[in-house]
């Protein structure tokens, strides 16, 4: 059994559906990013399976506990860190009574090396703490007692980019050592830099279930090229160029195609100005699952979107 098994849940509020007969599992061991704009049902998903929300139908095990099992599920969250996405820290306590309360229920054997790698000003009062401060204080106390597995609801939320790499690779070692990760993110750039797999998740349907190297082959990238006229008609019919959006001296498309057949057609003409990004993640789902959120025919970027 994985560290997170999820069968067909689905979780009504009145006639809001938050998620809808979704299906996936958790390998021990792996860092799986559970992707989708906002909205998209993450943090409801998230929310049930630690028992903070019962499913309408279907289910779910963590750790091997039912989520609807209280008694199963108060034992196994002993081995589990949860970061939310509202931290909710009181704002007149200090970062260290912040976690000495943490530590008085479930431990800190990890506390001190894990304040040696992030670095909220822990002697403060949460009043005082940055946006970034305190997200780091809670990373801090989901980590700080050694779990199996941790789940976190947009853990880069206002993490500088230095404070995000060290982040990244702070999971990706953590995964070394064994602990699986679970979190929800709508950066496509972090989750290349640390997941093995992702879910995508869209309007509370399970639109994709993915390695990450598939999801980014797929996905393209966004080229926007300064050129001249002759060579922005040439390269908007180059095969794997779908989305083109013309401008006065170029055009802007995301390419899904052969990378060396790119560079080859731009080498032929006069390049004044190009820039190669990922595209947003949104813009993902719309080619490779296309518009009704179901996957498009052809993944391979041939047809248009």
């Amino acid at each position: 059994m994985g560290a997170i098994e999820v069968a067909e849940l689905t979780k009504e509020y009145g006639s809001v559906l938050g998620v809808d007969s979704i299906s996936f599992s958790v390998d021990e061991g792996e860092v799986f990013g559970f992707l989708g704009p906002n909205g998209a049902g993450k943090t409801t998903t998230i929310r049930t399976l630690l028992g903070l929300f019962a499913p309408t139908s279907g289910g779910a095990t963590v750790l091997g506990a039912d989520v609807r099992d209280e008694r199963a599920l108060v034992d196994a969250k002993r081995r589990i860190g949860y970061l939310p996405a509202n931290l909710g820290f009181h704002e007149e306590v200090t970062g260290e009574q912040v976690l000495e309360y943490h530590a008085s229920i479930k431990g800190d054997r990890r506390l001190d090396d894990l304040l040696d790698v992030f670095t909220p000003p822990i002697e403060r009062p949460i009043r005082e703490y940055s946006t970034g401060n305190e997200q780091m204080l809670g990373i801090v106390q989901a980590f700080m007692h050694d779990p199996d597995l941790v789940i976190m609801d947009e853990p880069t939320s206002g993490l500088d980019p230095l404070k995000q790499e060290r982040f990244n690779e702070f999971v990706r070692c953590e995964s070394d050592r064994g602990t699986t990760i679970f979190f929800s993110s709508h950066v496509l750039s972090e989750v290349r830099r640390v997941c093995d797999r992702v879910g995508i998740l869209r309007d509370g349907e399970l639109v994709g279930l993915e390695d990450v190297e598939t999801l980014l082959d797929q996905g393209g990238k966004r080229v926007r090229v300064q050129t001249i006229d002759e060579a922005s008609e040439a390269l908007a019919t180059l095969d794997g160029v779908v989305d083109v959006d013309a401008f006065a001296d170029g055009l802007q498309f995301v390419y899904t195609g052969d990378y060396n057949a790119l560079l080859e057609a731009l080498a032929s003409y006069d390049v004044r100005e190009i820039e190669i990004s990922e595209p947003p993640l949104e813009d993902v789902f719309m080619h490779y699952y296309g518009p009704d959120g179901s996957a498009t025919d052809d993944p391979e970027g041939e047809s248009s979107v």
